[in-house]
Parts: structure tokens; C-alpha cells; sequence
């Protein structure tokens, strides 16, 4: 085979020596436009798990980069004058020009040709190769000449860095440093890699680099200005540059590159030429390297090369957007930093070493089991006023609002069950909430309970507007408060343009077949082309949900409920006055968010009045339409709250979506949790987090981060009611109550979690 790779970086060199290994007659050319001695950047980490990868790669290289590796262990952040250290993270670091050179020799022994200097502008040079590899960076050149077929997805990102490098030794530790300064806040990434040397990036907002001056700056007295502010980390120490060897300002935008394909034909992308990911997760050279050694291996294996490059993509794609979602979470938590400034410095810690979704609460207690222990007791002294002697998780750490005290902070989240009969709640739904509540969270909601029969969204839904529905709800209340300690919640809520369809479990969200009642709405606006047009609702109408609210309310109170939240989210009434996707008025309840807000804050203060004032309320609402700008937007979400925050609301819980079908969610793991920590840090609101949320260490996680106050569960709690009881269970915790007829349970589940074989999973 006759390959030209086109870009000398670590990628493009470490494909080379692999493809040579594999089939030493091979002709293998590597054409790199700079210097052999010319890099961007100082230092490279990776992981053990890549070490260990290269040595099976090629014992001899790896060998001589191993040897060449400074080894660390602690991150160190330094905030508002303290410095939180925990230790058992792992890193290794080498110097990016000393990496390059152990390839360089390496390639050159084993036969390959390297050609400095020389610009690859003209791909036609190299078609008579039977392979082209671009490995020629971000900015690459065969990916543009392509770019009709590999269709570059190009993010630019916000902040803005410098890549700079220091004599200054970091003490075994990767270091951030956060600084304040008279235009804003500054950060620096700093990391040894060698026994002299360390890398130091500097990172702010555009905002403050362009209060700094650094847009107008010139790179030496940028330079200086960075070594003044760190000057209390550099012991006098200077901050240099290579940037003689860039092409343009030693400032920069960080670009996060995806592509739909990565082959054509013969040519295949590599590296950074094919995807990116940011340096706060060091994991850039990781994908480079494995990249190419896979990329190498399907070549030799494969039947012929249109085969090999279909399996690179297929199995190298998932890695990449594994570590390109961790990457984005990483980033995003930078570019909003200034969000997280008035945090502890023990709870801003736990946020930055948790930022990508790598780290989790349980993976921190194997690398740092005494930091985190010293968090979770901050944690709950912050909440208790003191910390139990044992470390306590957050999730089992009490929460009061107003002058109710939630025993824990897992909430089992509304849940339509649709077996309500004309309103009434049945026995299936005293099952229900009651073994829920023997579960062990610390708060049970209610489904979406309707003020009105024309408020229902379905004939299976329950409601709250006589007095026969009032005493089903007490029986269930009065059960739960006699026989647990969980606390109740009631959800009231008005249907909307949703109303008047079918069951959950038959053609959700569509009309009845027969036996449809009219709608209300804030506009006549539809669901959907097959449901009817909502009456656009008078002064009267709002007269008059208003009071059904407040008459709901009322019976509430009597029914022994302990919190009531009101329902402003997915579509439904008071949602449709919210959301510009469905209030299209022209009085003074359409327009801007101002006037959209109005009735919903009217029902709420009419609400507020009647509802006693020792209990709390609260607001669910859509954080997000996925709409764009023509819907409710995360920004947007966070005015909203804070304008129920000045009203009254005592917690906001940040749902997302589901006010039209047009909507395009982005779903995934814990995904609507950032809204809330958005609200919660922004707004300063307190918060209920839900959306896929089903493990103990993301309960943890959101809670100890400062992402919510709460944490709501919804299908984990349909598999299993007693999800809590088992939680506390798996972290030998003692602090729940279980019911007294299953104590034998208890203590065999207790005995049982207890024996090694069990935790471990061996037998």
C-alpha cells in the first residue's frame, strides 16, 4: 500500500507507525507543513487506559513515552483564597514536543517518510496513493476539499484562551486556578509535564477578554498581563509562548468539529480533522492515537478498504461521541463559570470535579473517600445546622421549606395513572401513592389532579372540585400520614388544549371517540390538526379557573395535603399563556413574557392566599420549548422563575417540552437537569430537578453540585416502589424508616448487602 498522511501531529504520526508495523512494505509518506520542532501547545495527558492501549499497540514507543511521562495524582483548585485538593484522579503528562520526537524516531525507524515544511494545498499531488489520510488538524484542509461529503458540523465555542507553558512546578497536581479581576473573572488550567516544564492555559469570557483590552493587546503584553494576575502561583516565574509558530492571534476560540462521514473513496479523516474535544478533558491526543491504531488494524483485517473505513466510523463514532458529550458538558461548565461563583468553595469543587459526567458521586468516593466525606458532612451542616458523625449522602439529608421538613430529598414525581372514575381517585390509586410513600421518599406527589370536569385531559384523570373526590384524597393522605413519614404533595392543574383525550396507554394526546367536552385555552390554537380549536378564554373564563384553582385549593387543604404545586408546564393551561408557541392574544395577556406571565401569576397569588402559609408551593414549569427563539428558551426559563421567585413561589420545578408537537428535545441522561441548575444559580430559586433521572449517584450528584434542592423520579419509582428504601440499603445507611411489618425485610436486605460476595457480585 502506498499512504499519504497528510498532517505530522500525533495522530497522523502514530497511524503511520502503526499502518508500517502491520505491513512493513507498505510506502508511508507523512507530509507536515511546520518544522519538526514547531508545535502548538506544551503539554499531552492521557490515561492509563491509552498508555495500556499503546503498549499492545507498539511496546517500543510506548516504552519511550512511559519514560518520558510526568505522573500526578491531586487536582488542586484554588478559589476565593482556599485550595481544595483531592487526590486518586490519575493523570499522566508529556510534553507535546517530546512526544512528537519519541514518534518522529520511532516513524523514521521503521521506514517512514517524513517531509517538513511542505504544504499539502494541492491534493492532487497525492492521487496516485492508494491511501490519503487527513490528520492535518482542526483547520483541515482535506476536510474542506471534501466537505460536500463529510459535512463539518463546526461549533464555535465562547470563551477564549491562550495556550501558554511555565517553569513553575504544580506540585504533582492538576491545577485550576480562578482569579477576579476589575473586568471579570479569569482561569487558568495548569498541569506539569515535565521536570521543568508546565503548561498553563488562561481562559475567560469574550466579555472579559474584551474588557481586559486582550482583543486589541498585543500577544507579549497579553502575556505579561496574564503572568500579573497569577503572580501569587507563579513564585515569580514567567508564562511563555510559542506562538512564533502559529498563523494568527495567540488567542483563541476553541472549535468543536463533528462530522456526518469521515471517508470518501480512498481518503479518510483523523484526529482532530475528524472530531475535537476540549482540552479540560485531555481527551484530544486519546482519540487521535486510538483512532489511528483502530483505523490501522481494520485496514490490515477488513476485506478491503471501503470495509475497513465503514467499521472505523461505525465503532470509532461511538467513542467519540461519548467523550464529545463529556467534552461539551466540560466546556459548557466553563463558559457559564460565573454562574457558579457564589458557591462554597467545598460545593464549587465538588461542581468542577463532577462538571463532564465522568466523575460521579460514587466514582469520587473510590478516588477520594475522605474529601468527599468531608463534602457530605458540609453538605449537611449547610442544610441541619450540624453533621452527623458518619457521613450522610445528600440524598438522606433533610430539607425544610417554610414549616415543613422533608425527611430526604427523593421525590416521587406525578405520574398519570388514568384510573380515575368521573374525577374520583379509586383504590388503584390508594395503592398507588400509599406504597410509594412506604418507599421511603421523603415526598410523594400527586398526578396532575384537574380543577374541573372540563379541566381533565382525559376521563381517567382525577380531579378536585366535590366532595367526594376531596374524601378519596383524605383516605389516601390520612393512610401515608398514619403509616409513614413520607409527606404528601398535590399537583392542581387545568388541561388546556390537551384536554378531552384518549388514555394514556391508547392514542395519547388524541380525541375521543365520541363524548368530547369543549376547551379553553389562551388562544385558538390547537394540539393538533386532529384535535379541536381551544375558545380563546374571556375575562370571565379567567375569572373562573382562577376560582376553580382556589376552590381546589381549599379542598386540598381539608383533604390533609402537606405541599401543593400548581401545574404551569407541558402545554396545558396555564403552560398555553406561557409559552409564545401557544399565547398568540393581542390584549394584555399576550406579547412579551410580561404580559404572558400575568394570569398565571394572578391564579398563583389567589392561590397563595387561601393555602395556609406554614406549607410550601410550588411552580412546574417548561424550561425549554425546543423551539429555538420561537419558544420559550433556557434564558427565558430562568425570568420566569425568577419572577415566581419574587412572587412566592417556594420552588420551581424544571420540567422541559411537550407544548408542541413541533418540538425538537435533545434527550439523554439527566437531561433537563441543567435548567435547573441553571434556575437554581442563576435566579437564585430553589429547584425540583426531574427528566431520566434514575440512579442514586444522580440524585447525589444534582444535590451535592447545587444543581437542585430536590430530586424527582418518576419510572424508577413505577419499577419499583420501595427504590429509596433499597438506596439506602446499598449505602449501609440506617437513617429510613421502614414500615414496621417489613422489618424482617429490612434486616435480611441489610445482612444480605452487607456479605462481600454480594457487593462485589462474585459468588
Amino acid at each position: 500500500m502506498r499512504a499519504a498522511i497528510l498532517g505530522g501531529g500525533p495522530g497522523g504520526l502514530y497511524f503511520a507507525i502503526s499502518l508500517k508495523m502491520r505491513d512493513p512494505a507498505s510506502e508511508v509518506v507523512v507530509i507536515e507543513r511546520n518544522r519538526p520542532d514547531d508545535t502548538f501547545g506544551w503539554g499531552v495527558v492521557l490515561s492509563e487506559d491509552t498508555l495500556a492501549n499503546l503498549d499492545a499497540n507498539d511496546p517500543v514507543s510506548a516504552k519511550a513515552i512511559r519514560d518520558s511521562f510526568v505522573y500526578w495524582d491531586d487536582i488542586a483548585v484554588h478559589y476565593r483564597g482556599t485550595v481544595m485538593r483531592s487526590g486518586g484522579h490519575g493523570f499522566s503528562g508529556i510534553g507535546r514536543q517530546r512526544l512528537l520526537t519519541v514518534l518522529q524516531d520511532r516513524a523514521r525507524e521503521l521506514g517512514v517518510d517524513l517531509r517538513f515544511e511542505t504544504e499539502a494545498d494541492d491534493l492532487d499531488a497525492y492521487k496516485g496513493y492508494d491511501l490519503i489520510v487527513g490528520a492535518d488538524g482542526v483547520n483541515s484542509k482535506v476536510r474542506a476539499a471534501y466537505a460536500d461529503v463529510f459535512k463539518p458540523d463546526i461549533d464555535v465555542r465562547a470563551c477564549k484562551y491562550i495556550w501558554l507553558g511555565t517553569h513553575q512546578k504544580f506540585d504533582k497536581a492538576f491545577t485550576f486556578i480562578f482569579e477576579e479581576t476589575e473586568h471579570g473573572w479569569i482561569w487558568a488550567h495548569a498541569y506539569q509535564f515535565d521536570a521543568d516544564t508546565a503548561t498553563f492555559i488562561v481562559e475567560c469570557s469574550e466579555e472579559t477578554w474584551r474588557k481586559s483590552g486582550f482583543d486589541t493587546m498585543p500577544a507579549a503584553d497579553a502575556i505579561a498581563a496574564c503572568e500579573k494576575i497569577f503572580a501569587p502561583y507563579l513564585n515569580g516565574n514567567a508564562l511563555m509562548s510559542n506562538a512564533k509558530h502559529l498563523r494568527g492571534s495567540a488567542w483563541l476560540n476553541f472549535n468543536r468539529v463533528l462530522c456526518e462521514r469521515w471517508s470518501t473513496g480512498n481518503v479518510v479523516l483523523l484526529g482532530d480533522s475528524a472530531a475535537t474535544a476540549h482540552f479540560s478533558i485531555g481527551s484530544g491526543s486519546k482519540l487521535a492515537l486510538e483512532s489511528a491504531i483502530a483505523l490501522a488494524n481494520y485496514l490490515q483485517n477488513e476485506p478491503t478498504m471501503a470495509a475497513a473505513f465503514a467499521r472505523y466510523e461505525d465503532e470509532r463514532r461511538l467513542e467519540v461521541l461519548r467523550l464529545q458529550s463529556a467534552a461539551r458538558n466540560s466546556i459548557e461548565w466553563f463558559e457559564e463559570v460565573e454562574r457558579y461563583l457564589h458557591l462554597d468553595p467545598v460545593q464549587f469543587n465538588y461542581s468542577l470535579l463532577t462538571r463532564s459526567q465522568r466523575i460521579s458521586h460514587e466514582n469520587l468516593r473510590e478516588r477520594d473517600g475522605e474529601w468527599l466525606a468531608g463534602a457530605e458532612k458540609w453538605f449537611e451542616e449547610k442544610a441541619t445546622g450540624k453533621a452527623s458523625s458518619a457521613a450522610v449522602r445528600p440524598m438522606f439529608v433533610p430539607l425544610r421549606v417554610r414549616g415543613l421538613e422533608l425527611k430526604n430529598r427523593v421525590v416521587v414525581s406525578p405520574m398519570a395513572q388514568y384510573r380515575a372514575v368521573d374525577g374520583v381517585p379509586t383504590d388503584w390509586h390508594f395503592v398507588h401513592y400509599t406504597e410509594r410513600a412506604k418507599g421511603g421518599a421523603g415526598l410523594v406527589f400527586t398526578e396532575m389532579t384537574c380543577i374541573s370536569p372540563e379541566g381533565r385531559i382525559t376521563p381517567g384523570c382525577p380531579g378536585l372540585y366535590n366532595e367526594t373526590q376531596q374524601k378519596a384524597w383524605q383516605r389516601i393522605v390520612d393512610f401515608i400520614h398514619a403509616e409513614t413519614d413520607a409527606k404528601v404533595a398535590l399537583q392542581l392543574g387545568h388541561s388546556g388544549a390537551k384536554g378531552s383525550t384518549q388514555l394514556g396507554w391508547e392514542t395519547i394526546d388524541a380525541p375521543l371517540p365520541s363524548g368530547n367536552w369543549p376547551l379553553l385555552s389562551a388562544s385558538e390554537v390547537p394540539w393538533s390538526p386532529s384535535n379541536q380549536t381551544p375558545h380563546a378564554m374571556t375575562r370571565a373564563d379567567m375569572d373562573r379557573v382562577r376560582d376553580e384553582f382556589v376552590r381546589a385549593a381549599e379542598m386540598g387543604e381539608r383533604a390533609g395535603f402537606d405541599w401543593l404545586e400548581l401545574h404551569y408546564a407541558h402545554g396545558y393551561l396555564m403552560s398555553a399563556f406561557i409559552t409564545p408557541v401557544l399565547n398568540k392574544r393581542t390584549d394584555d395577556y399576550g406579547g412579551s413574557l410580561e404580559n404572558r406571565m400575568r394570569f398565571p401569576l394572578e391564579v398563583f397569588h389567589a392561590v397563595r392566599k387561601v393555602w395556609p402559609d406554614h406549607k410550601p408551593m410550588s411552580v412546574r414549569i417548561s424550561a425549554n420549548d425546543w423551539m429555538g427563539p420561537d419558544g420559550i428558551t433556557p434564558q427565558d426559563a430562568v425570568e420566569i422563575a425568577r419572577v415566581l421567585g419574587e412572587a412566592g413561589v417556594d420552588l420551581v420545578d424544571v420540567s422541559a417540552g411537550q407544548t408542541t408537537r413541533d418540538a425538537k428535545p435533545v434527550y439523554g441522561r439527566m437531561f433537563q437537569t441543567p435548567f435547573s441548575d441553571r434556575i437554581r444559580n442563576e435566579a437564585g430559586v430553589a429547584t425540583l430537578a426531574v427528566g431520566n433521572i434514575y440512579e442514586p449517584d444522580h440524585v447525589n450528584s444534582i444535590l451535592m453540585a447545587g444543581r437542585a434542592d430536590l430530586v424527582c423520579l418518576a419510572r424508577p419509582h413505577l419499577a419499583n416502589p420501595y427504590w429509596t428504601l433499597h438506596a439506602a440499603a446499598d449505602a449501609h445507611y440506617a437513617g429510613v424508616n421502614w414500615p414496621k411489618p417489613y422489618w424482617a425485610g429490612r434486616d435480611q436486605m441489610v445482612r444480605l448487602k452487607s456479605r462481600p460476595d454480594v457487593m462485589t457480585g462474585k459468588v
